[in-house]
This record gives C-alpha cells, sequence and structure tokens, in this order.
C-alpha cells in the first residue's frame, strides 16, 4: 500500500478496515481519498440508525456490499427450518425431532411442583437461606409431569387440574419458559446468526466503557444487534470472557466506591493484576535495537471447566482484546474440561515432557494460548507443576462450580484448601442467588474464616441474558454466569513492636 493511502487507513475504524482489506485482496484500485468516503458513508448509515436518545446496541449499523453479498451466499432459503415468527412450538410436537426427545425425557424424570405431593427431590432452596420458611408437602405420592402448559409449551404439572389449579405460581416463570423456548427453537432454526461476526482488534485510543453490555458492544464496535433474541443468544457466548474480564480490566463497573462491591483487599489484589494486564508503552518495536524484555504471561486457571472449554476460540480472543499489550495463559482443568470436543480425542498420551496430557492450542491469537488437562486441580497441585504461583501473573476462575451443591462439593473439599494456600485471586460464578450464596455459605464454613472476600457477592453485570431450563426440573430457571464474587486465602501482615527496655 503506498504511503498516503496507509495515512488515509490509519483514521479508520475496525470495521472500515476491514472492509478496506476487503477491496484490496479483490485488487480494486483505491485512492485516499475513496478510503475516506467509506468512513463518511459509514458515518450518514449511523446516523439514519439513530432515532432516539436512549444508547443502545442498535443505535449504529455496520454494512457493506460484500458483507451483505457473503451472507446471501451462506445463508440459501432452502436450509432454514423456521422462520422468525414460527419459533414458538410445544416441545412434544416440535418439528425439530430433539425437541420431542427433550419432551419424552422430562415426562420421565420431572414431578410435577404441585403442593399436594410428596417431595421427590429435597428441595435445596431452604437449605441455603438459614430463615427460608420450610415448603409446603401434601399427601398425594409424587407423580411426573404430563401436561404441557399451552402458553409456554413445556410440560410442568402432572395434570390439566393441577395446572389451572396451581395457575398462579405458574405464572410467574410462564413468560420465560415460553422465551426459553422460543431461544431454543432459534437456535435450530437453521438462520445466519448475524451477532455472531465478532469484533476485531481494538483501536488504540478507544476506551472500552464495560457499563453493561449496550456500552460494552458499542465501544467495542460489534455490529449492530437488532433484536432481544439475538442479544441474548450472543451474550450467552460472551458471558464467559467478558465476566472475566469485567473484574480484571482498569475500567471495570466494579469499584471501591459505594456499590461498586470492591473492598479494600480486592482493591489491593486487582490492582496487582491490572498492573500486568495494562503494561505501558515501552518502545518496543520490530528492531533489534528496539528489543524489551517482556513479562511472563497472566495465567487464568479455569477450574472445573465444562462447557466454557468448549467455546468457540474468536469468543476467548475477545478476552485477549481488552488486554492487547499483555500475553495470556488459559488453562482449563477439570474431569470435564473435553467434553463436547469428540473430533479431538484420543487425548495425547502422558510422557515425561507431558505428565498430564495436556492439550496445548498455542497462538489462537498472537497474545494468546490456551490449555487444556483432563484431571482434578488438587492432584495437579500437589505435584507442583505449575507452582510457583504469583498474585501478579496468576488467577483462578470457577464458572458454576456448585461448591455448596450437594452432588458437587465434595469434588472441592481437597482442593479449596490449595487455591487459598496459593493466595491469588479466586473468583467465582453462580447460575442464581441461591445458588452463590450456598458457595458462600460453603467457603466460609470449611475454611474458617480463612479467606478474604475480594468482590462482594452480587448480580453479575455481564451475566447471560439468556435463560436456561433444567430438564429435571422446569421450576429450575438459571442463567450463565447470574452472580459473581471473588475472594482469596487470608494474608497477614507482619508487624513489629518496640520492647521497652
Amino acid at each position: 500500500m503506498e504511503p498516503a493511502l496507509r495515512r488515509a487507513a490509519r483514521s479508520l475504524c475496525g470495521h472500515c478496515s476491514a472492509s478496506l482489506r476487503k477491496q484490496v485482496i479483490a485488487g480494486a484500485a483505491l485512492k485516499p481519498a475513496s478510503i475516506r468516503s467509506i468512513h463518511s458513508a459509514k458515518s450518514l448509515d449511523a446516523n439514519r440508525m439513530v432515532t432516539g436518545s436512549k444508547l443502545t446496541t442498535t443505535a449504529r449499523e455496520y454494512s457493506s456490499s460484500a458483507s451483505e453479498a457473503s451472507t446471501s451466499e451462506r445463508s440459501p432459503a432452502a436450509t432454514l427450518r423456521l422462520s422468525q415468527d414460527d419459533l414458538f412450538h410445544p416441545f412434544s410436537k416440535s418439528p425439530v425431532p430433539e425437541f420431542r426427545r427433550r419432551a419424552a425425557y422430562m415426562r420421565q424424570n420431572a414431578y410435577c411442583p404441585h403442593p399436594d405431593h410428596k417431595h421427590a427431590r429435597v428441595p435445596l432452596d431452604s437449605s441455603t437461606v438459614g430463615d427460608a420458611a420450610p415448603v409446603a408437602e401434601g399427601d398425594m405420592a409424587p407423580a411426573h409431569v404430563d401436561f404441557e402448559c399451552p402458553d409456554c409449551g413445556i410440560a410442568v404439572y402432572c395434570s390439566k387440574e393441577h395446572w389451572m389449579d396451581d395457575y398462579e405460581n405458574h405464572l410467574k416463570i410462564c413468560d420465560t419458559l415460553r422465551q426459553i423456548n422460543e431461544d431454543d427453537h432459534d437456535l435450530r432454526s437453521g438462520r445466519v446468526f448475524h451477532e455472531g461476526n465478532l469484533p476485531d482488534l481494538q483501536m488504540e485510543n478507544a476506551a472500552v466503557n464495560m457499563t453493561n453490555w449496550d456500552t460494552f458492544m458499542y465501544t467495542r464496535e460489534f455490529e449492530a444487534v437488532n433484536s432481544d433474541r439475538s442479544m441474548r443468544q450472543i451474550t450467552r457466548l460472551l458471558t464467559y470472557p467478558i465476566t472475566v474480564g469485567s473484574v480484571l480490566h482498569e475500567l471495570s463497573p466494579y469499584n471501591i466506591q459505594k456499590g461498586g462491591r470492591l473492598t479494600v483487599e480486592g482493591l489491593k489484589s486487582f490492582s496487582a493484576l491490572r498492573y500486568n494486564l495494562h503494561i505501558p508503552k515501552s518502545g518496543r518495536g520490530a528492531g533489534v535495537n528496539q528489543l524489551r524484555p517482556e513479562p511472563p504471561p497472566v495465567r487464568l486457571f479455569i477450574l472445573g471447566a465444562r462447557a466454557e472449554s468448549s467455546l468457540p476460540r474468536p469468543i476467548w480472543v475477545q478476552l485477549a482484546h481488552l488486554f492487547p499489550e499483555s500475553r495470556l495463559h488459559l488453562i482449563f482443568i477439570g474431569p470435564e474440561s473435553m467434553a463436547n470436543r469428540d473430533d479431538e480425542f484420543p487425548l495425547p498420551e502422558r510422557t515425561p515432557s507431558n505428565p498430564f496430557g495436556t492439550v496445548v492450542e498455542d497462538r489462537v491469537w498472537y497474545n494468546m494460548k490456551i490449555s487444556t488437562i483432563v484431571d482434578y486441580y488438587h492432584t495437579i497441585h500437589k505435584t507442583g507443576h505449575f507452582a510457583p504461583y504469583d498474585p501478579y501473573f496468576d488467577c483462578f476462575v470457577l464458572f458454576h462450580p456448585g461448591l455448596g451443591h450437594p452432588a458437587s462439593s465434595h469434588d472441592w473439599e481437597e482442593t479449596l484448601p490449595l487455591l487459598l494456600e496459593t493466595k491469588v485471586p479466586i473468583i467465582s460464578t453462580g447460575y442464581t442467588q441461591v445458588d452463590m450464596e450456598r458457595d458462600v455459605e460453603w467457603v466460609n464454613k470449611k475454611s474458617g474464616g480463612e479467606f478474604d472476600v475480594l468482590l462482594e457477592p452480587g448480580e453479575n453485570t455481564f451475566r447471560s441474558l439468556r435463560w436456561d431450563l433444567d430438564d429435571m426440573d422446569p421450576q429450575d430457571i438459571t442463567c450463565g454466569n447470574w452472580g459473581v464474587w471473588a475472594f482469596r486465602g487470608k494474608r497477614y501482615e507482619t508487624t513489629t513492636r518496640d520492647l521497652e527496655v
């Protein structure tokens, strides 16, 4: 590219430069004036989209003839299974076979929640909140669900009579269940998910606003998300990297101010990490005389990894875009960390050079590396494989760990003391408020108070906007990373005292 073209291209935003690259690849002749017109034309389109003063993700629309042409080629009408106005179907009568199988599974495993029935399972909510009233229990034997609510399309009661009798309670979740129904059908509708077009590198002098999802996507130059459903689908994926980024970023919405939930100890711990995640300019360049020493990568240990380890790698690269000057090493650890990754089996053999059979994805991005270990963390910790741990460069992340859940708490009994021993920040999330409070109570009970809270438990600013359904219990509605909190092992400062002679 000629020098004049380079100078003109420097003023372009990420989307305009992407359009420019497409024209260069196509061999089109470019002039500085035509380059500037690309950005001005998009500004005109953006102005037409602003219809009010409220800031939303639909405030700007980035589109080009090239992207529209490629979209039309990728989305033939023949592959569309369900149109956007035909997404509601009762699970048992759905045109998608998977939902009919789900309906049969729910009829075999889910129980009617009507208060006339005896409890088939121990309610977990009352065990978490100390002053919670006991749930009423009737005299009738437990019965599996069989009647599908006509409003949400999901089997929630054993009979129509029980559905009508308990309709007032069902109304509290009926609209959410219908939304889940439509969102799940949308995923299998065969449409092109335009919201999945993720932005590239952040402009160097453009700050990211992390107040909420709308401001984040706007300042990160995401393509316009024009519907609530599309917003729910994309945040279901982005919630994992952005939740971590929102806690560690220097412009984090969690701060020391009133309502910011960050504690004094949290300010100390996260300031250490932010120091290395936001590296000041050092004059480093490609020349030999511009070489500078580089700090080691910041290691994020994601323990108990499940679905998050199989996310498309461009989703995790969004975390690298928040910290473009630092290097990141994501380490997924857990017995289920290779779930949904069948194409990568068999796992590497355990050899002296690779004692845990680590799956290494090097150069996922120029400053990001991902490693996956199918094993329990406490077995790795005891070998000293990742030692020493440095609070300036290391952080543990637990996505929905179920620390206090009766079905999974035993898996963390041996791990928790080892985590607290490292004095490294631990970021943990929960599906619901009850789930998160149960985890906090369990950690407090097992650690004997030997931990400092870094981030007070509360709702996650970057939680998934999409709700999920438990097929074993249709009343159990959760969302990815609803709540977030952080803690670490308690640190004691050594003090001296002058003894009087």
